[in-house]
């Protein structure tokens, strides 16, 4: 019998813990941030895509941004963005 896989999302993980990007939520800006750009769509730009491995580097104080490593790159998401993005824990 196979278990099936773990899925969360990226607000949730631990610092040091790595996951695999299975979706993007899709929504809209945030509080009227950019006029209305698409946040799910920044994130794809920025390689947050399905496949892709990504690490929690940091955790901020409790509803601060979160430090992920995509690739060779590091970025610094706010929590409803990093909420937007489901994984599997590796």
């Amino acid at each position: 019998m196979t278990l099936a896989p773990t899925l969360t999302t990226l607000d949730a993980l631990k610092a040091g813990q790595s996951a695999t990007v299975i979706h993007l939520a899709p929504t809209h800006a945030h509080g009227g941030d950019d006029a209305g750009a698409d946040v799910s769509r920044r994130l794809m730009e920025l390689g947050f895509v399905p496949g892709e491995r990504i690490r929690m580097l940091k955790r901020g104080l409790p509803g601060g941004p979160v430090a992920v490593k995509v690739g060779q790159s590091t970025f610094a998401l706010r929590r409803f963005e990093a909420a937007l993005i489901s994984i599997q824990p590796e």
